[in-house]
């Protein structure tokens, strides 16, 4: 299970400020793909007012959603919520906050850094819900090129006649 400090992982993105629900609403889509993808369960916490379409407590796609307490922020609730997790070993809390690194820590849970989780999440958006990769590899662009019919530097001085070499999957 991960639990995720949502204004931290949002944060991670260049002008997230200019429309935070939209940014809240994007993060959970990720989050939500992350989930089935990955097989994995989640949950998030924001700081700030509850969204209407999205109460405390509720679910997402099959992520859990919480929200900061009222005159108080998301790290005291993510401590409130790792204290009434009775099986903390299998728990991981997603901040960069150092202070509530520390909290969570001294209660035997593991941290992941808000970057590091956001690059994780940023791949799995390649990933089909079966595993598959979607990206291209770069040693398969010009191969690609030449099947779409792109002309380009890209194919030049490769055999034509290499599509055994493809990896199809």
């Amino acid at each position: 299970m991960y639990l995720i400090d949502g204004n931290n992982v949002i944060g991670q993105r260049v002008g997230w400020h200019r429309d935070k629900p939209a940014a809240r609403k994007r993060l959970m889509d990720e989050l939500a793909h992350l989930s089935l993808v990955r097989r994995i369960r989640l949950a998030v916490v924001f700081d700030g007012r509850p969204d209407p379409a999205f109460p405390d407590g509720t679910s997402f796609r099959g992520v859990r959603i919480y929200y900061a307490a009222r005159g108080s922020d998301a790290d005291q609730r993510i401590v409130e919520l790792v204290e009434a997790t009775t099986n903390r070993h299998n728990l991981t809390v997603v901040t960069s906050d150092g202070r509530l690194t520390e909290q969570v820590r001294v209660r035997g849970v593991k941290v992941i850094r808000s970057g590091a989780f956001r690059r994780w999440l940023e791949e799995s958006l390649d990933v089909t819900p079966s595993g598959e990769d979607l990206r291209v590899r770069e040693d398969q662009m010009g191969q690609w090129m030449r099947y779409f019919g792109v002309d380009g530097d890209e194919g030049e001085g490769e055999d034509e006649d290499d599509d055994d070499d493809i990896d199809w999957r």
